[in-house]
């Protein structure tokens, strides 16, 4: 069955790529300017590591920059309704405000428009400018209800970019202490999480904390043989006072058109989201750095057949297709065609490579990702 012709290779590309990217990070796109490195206390890797966990926040604000490129085709616009595309390459600007675990707002601000998303108690917003929509969601009480998504997918600051790092912490992992530095005006040492296993392609995970309030300021991955940043976030502004409650107040703009929803139900044009280890198509082999992440692509679609047979159309392209669908698939398919075919004694597909990831695309209805070099795709998918 060529890859081409199986609809879940579209649905599930973007998603898995970018799950790897929020371990693995992206590519180097220049750095934060350089500020004099400040003189402090030595500390040890042990006690900058107590110092993250055992520090409090009672709130925060201020301007976040996120840098990165990951070396993929122009997948943005490609798959509908996943907005997580476009954080995976460029620029970007966000705003935070944090005032308690049940007040957060995130407004993500670009060239096209903002997008806010505001927890307040049990209200969650998300507002885009674009098109002057909005989708309200009322969480359950806190004794059933599940814990709710008031960011981004991806890591909307340093400090829960570093919260992902610290959690891979294990015997696969050396911590060591850096350069100190200065970031956002503030004095913060680095703490350097480093992968042991060489088929990793991530060199350094680099954390900037603040001397004083024992707060990520700063996130940043280097590319195996790189010694530049590859994905960085950092704060250019931070003000550790409380925000006001009007920051978490949502006062819709005129004409702005608002869905209701309820926490059970996934947001519009979305699938909810489903942990590898409870999904039956989804598994994952090795542990730590080198984790891989295999999916089960026609399994996933139901009852396609592997294959279209002579004059039988594809099950894709069937009459009961959405036209809106149509243009999208056809772009992504023809990117996927475009990817380098690779072979070996494991079976045949394509191959997409960024400078910390690698995804293998199989013929027989696989997708094996991971932020490892392409042999190790090619060891999992031979076993």
């Amino acid at each position: 069955m060529s890859i081409l012709r199986s609809r879940p290779v579209l649905r599930w590309l973007v998603p898995v790529a970018a799950g790897v990217a929020v371990i693995g990070g992206g590519a180097a796109v220049g750095t934060f300017a350089a500020e004099a490195e400040p003189s402090l206390p030595p500390r040890t890797a042990a006690q900058l590591l107590v110092d993250l966990q055992t520090s409090s926040l009672e709130g925060l604000s201020g301007t976040v920059v996120q840098r990165a490129d990951l070396g993929l085709p122009p997948l943005v616009g490609l798959v509908p309704g996943n907005d997580l595309t476009a954080l995976l390459s460029g620029t970007h600007t966000l705003r935070v405000w944090y005032s308690g675990p049940d007040r957060q707002r995130v407004a993500l601000v670009d060239t096209l428009g903002q997008r806010d998303i505001i927890r307040n108690g049990r209200d969650v917003w998300t507002w885009e400018s674009r098109g002057n929509t909005a989708r309200h969601r009322a969480l359950g009480d806190s004794t059933g209800a599940a814990k709710p998504e008031a960011t981004p997918s991806l890591p909307a600051t340093p400090r829960e970019a570093a919260d992902l790092a610290l959690s891979a912490i294990d015997p696969s992992t050396e911590v060591s202490v850096g350069r100190s530095a200065t970031v956002a005006g503030r004095d913060a040492y680095e703490l350097v999480l480093a992968p042991r296993d060489r088929d990793s392609l991530v060199h350094q995970l680099r954390i900037a904390i603040d001397a004083k309030q024992h707060v990520p300021l700063r996130f940043e991955v280097l590319a195996s043989g790189s010694d530049q940043p590859a994905f960085e976030m950092a704060f250019t502004q931070v003000d550790y006072r409380r925000p006001d409650a009007d920051q978490f107040a949502f006062n819709p703009p005129p004409g702005v058109s608002v869905t209701e929803e309820t926490a059970e139900r996934p947001t519009a044009g979305r699938p909810a989201p489903v942990a590898p280890g409870r999904d039956p198509q989804v598994r994952t082999v090795g542990d730590g750095w080198t984790t891989v992440l295999v999916a089960r692509l026609d399994a996933a679609e139901g009852q396609q057949p592997a294959a279209a047979g002579a004059g039988q159309k594809p099950a894709d392209a069937g009459a009961g297709q959405k036209p809106a669908d149509a243009a999208p698939d056809a772009d992504l398919s023809k990117l996927l065609g475009g990817l380098p075919a690779v072979s070996g004694d494991w079976g045949s597909g394509r191959l997409l490579t960024g400078k910390l990831f690698s995804v293998l695309l199989t013929d027989d209805g696989r997708v094996l990702a991971g932020a490892v070099t392409p042999q190790r795709l090619y060891q999992v998918a031979r076993g």
